[in-house]
């Protein structure tokens, strides 16, 4: 068998408080299945069909799980008991050929639960019965409060709501309520055939955990108050001792949690050392971080600086450029009126040399050239030597410029011309 989900009662695996719950509806049933064919729609597992079996002259038990159907052949398997794997839509009987079909626990399973009411109508003899039972939906839901809503349930059923949609079907429909209820027996030591049940008081519909119906298409006669006593020996001894186990689960739990708390203080300490440590961090996080805003602020400054110095220095560059260029020029000016002077100079003495060589006897007046070209050539070399003068004052202006910081700060950061020496 599959794993237990609280769906598939199986004796052994379920609470004794369960199993009886659903054994007490085969039992009540069982005294309407004597020497009938009986239906079991729905069986499970199979320990109810066992159940009627006991008195029944041959029962079919169907249900759509194969491991259901499989465990069931394997541990109740009886002469006059069959189980087949089959769906509650197709029942596999003929039309009038069961005496008793039961379903307990089924209906609020099954998508088309009408047309199953109406499959189990078609199977049933003329003088047949249906038991029906499925759970009280408000009992149910307000015992599922904290586990929620069954997810193997499609359609639950209130009380009015069950009867309507059975007497829609079946002309003759008896109800029962079915509730666990405390009770004292007197059992006789010796063993005794005859009982005596009293059951004072009622249940009203809506309190009451589940609904049975005994449906027919005649009238039925009687329906007596049934009660189960299952054989769970002196309960009130029973509970007493689940009690103390209870009690002494919660101690040790009460123990558990103290124990817990101790730890939880501990890991309260714990973190506030660790909420402590990280206000700290923060605080530092934070003031590194407005350190880290101030640098950047100062970087920025001295970027901005860095830029006006550069601007600054192209200026300047540019400037010396200029003038250099200016310098160069006028240097190179003068050279040419230099040379052309000299030249000129060297071109007259030459004429004049070959004039007196030519002319001797004009010598007095060569003389008097010779001397109004000395006197020229003294004008001209004091001329010349002005332009030296002049040369050497715009060669020293290059040198300033060349030995300017601005300049030097420039060839260091690859800015600036090349000034030749």
């Amino acid at each position: 068998m599959g794993e237990f989900t609280g769906e598939r009662v199986i004796p052994g695996q379920v609470d004794a408080d369960l199993l009886n719950e659903h054994l007490a509806r085969y039992v009540f049933a069982a005294r309407l299945s004597k020497r009938k064919r009986v239906l079991d729609a729905g069986c499970g597992v199979g320990f109810g069909a066992l159940e009627l079996a006991r008195a029944a002259a041959d029962v079919l038990a169907v249900d759509r799980a194969a491991e259901a159907i499989e465990y069931a052949r394997e541990h109740y398997a009886q002469p006059n008991l069959r189980f087949e794997q089959a769906d509650c839509s197709a029942l596999p009987a003929g039309d009038g050929s069961i005496d008793l079909v039961i379903a307990f626990e089924v209906l609020e399973h099954l998508e088309d639960w009408r047309g199953f009411l109406r499959e189990a109508r078609r199977v049933l003899a003329p003088g047949g019965q249906f038991i029906v039972s499925t759970p009280n939906k408000l009992y149910y839901a307000e015992s599922r409060q904290r586990a929620g809503p069954n997810p193997f349930h499609v359609h639950e059923f209130e009380f009015e709501e069950f009867k309507s949609e059975l007497a829609a079907v079946f002309p003759h429909v008896s109800l029962f309520l079915e509730n666990h209820a405390a009770g004292v027996v007197f059992q006789p030591v010796e063993p005794d055939a005859t009982s005596e049940v009293r059951v004072e008081g009622t249940c009203a519909p809506p309190e009451s955990h589940f609904f049975v119906a005994v449906c027919a298409s005649r009238p039925q006669t009687g329906a007596p108050t049934f009660v189960y006593v299952p054989s769970a020996a002196n309960v009130l001894r029973a509970r007493e001792r689940h009690i103390a186990l209870l009690e002494a689960e919660l101690r040790i739990k009460n123990q558990w949690l103290e124990k817990a708390k101790g730890e939880l203080a501990e890991l309260n300490e714990d973190h506030q050392r660790v909420l402590a440590m990280f206000r700290r961090q923060t605080e530092e996080l934070q003031e590194r971080n407005r350190w880290a805003e101030s640098l950047n602020r100062e970087l920025a400054e001295c970027g901005e600086r860095v830029e006006q110095l550069q601007s600054e220095l192209g200026a300047e560059q540019t400037a010396a450029r200029e003038m250099a260029r200016a310098y160069e020029s006028k240097v190179a000016e003068l050279e040419a009126e230099n040379v052309r002077k000299t030249e000129w100079a060297r071109d007259t003495e030459a004429r004049l040399s070959k004039e007196l060589e030519e002319r001797g006897a004009q010598l007095q007046q060569c003389v008097d050239l010779l001397h109004q070209a000395e006197h020229t050539v003294e004008e001209r070399t004091a001329w010349a030597r002005r332009l030296e003068s002049e040369k050497a004052a715009v060669e020293a202006q290059l040198s300033l410029v060349r030995g300017s910081r601005w300049i030097k700060l420039g060839r260091r950061f690859g800015l600036g011309p090349e000034l030749e020496r």
